[in-house]
């Protein structure tokens, strides 16, 4: 299949669950696959598999909550490739414990990676697409079932927020801006029916969605559970 043929993606977080599913699927569709995580070893491992495969897939190991290393990761892959097609957003992290008992620290993880980084790829991403005059940014946000999970869940629904407020802002320069959420069937408004994220994440990128823009589309978590967190 070459349905993202000459694409080149940028994922997020694809070291494991819906991120490696998604740069997977990607890979297949005939792109080239720019895969991020912070763990070497799980990233390292999905684009082996992805090159393997006859795919094309390169790690590359940075933080994207801190906003040197997001830059660094970006001006990596635009040298490497000259462009950015496609970025989608999977990283995240969880809270160590519930509500009550978090410290600090942790808190300030939570939301640094799963709200403040999606928000710096967003914008350093948008600032190169703006430049080529196209591109398409996807942000995956799940909501877990877990009742102590009461900060995870605050710092990834913003990002429902941060995409249609993003999506108007840039629309002006042809970068589209969607997002799939798991469990959030509020705020929904696309309507349900995909049986997965990455399904749904390829969809958004491609003629189906073209010249649409803020649209989300929710996943019934028990639907997307195959894709992981």
């Amino acid at each position: 299949m070459n349905g993202f043929k000459d694409k080149v993606v940028l994922v997020t977080g694809a070291g494991k669950g819906v991120g490696r599913a998604v740069a997977e699927a990607f890979a297949m569709q005939g792109a080239s696959v720019a895969a991020n995580d912070i763990s070497p070893i799980n990233v390292e491992a999905v684009t082996a598999g992805i090159n393997a495969a006859g795919g094309r897939a390169k790690a590359y190991v940075h933080d994207i909550a801190k906003k040197v290393a997001a830059q660094v990761l970006i001006n990596e892959i635009s040298d490497e490739y000259g462009r950015i097609d496609i970025l989608v957003n999977c990283a995240n992290v969880e809270p160590h414990g519930p509500l009550l008992d978090m410290d600090e620290w942790d808190l300030h993880r939570v939301f640094e990676v799963n709200s403040i980084g999606t928000f710096l790829m967003v914008q350093s991403v948008g600032r190169v697409m703006r430049a080529q005059g196209s591109g398409s940014i996807i942000n995956v946000v799940k909501l877990p079932v877990e009742s102590e999970r009461a900060a995870y869940a605050a710092s990834r629904i913003a990002v429902a927020g941060l995409t249609q407020l993003a999506a108007a802002e840039l629309l002006a320069h042809k970068v589209h801006v969607h997002t799939v959420t798991v469990g959030l069937p509020q705020f929904d408004n696309v309507g349900q029916g995909y049986p997965d994220a990455v399904t749904a994440v390829l969809d958004l990128c491609g003629a189906k969605f073209a010249g649409e823009n803020g649209k989300i589309i929710n996943i019934n978590p028990l639907m997307g559970a195959n894709h992981g967190k």
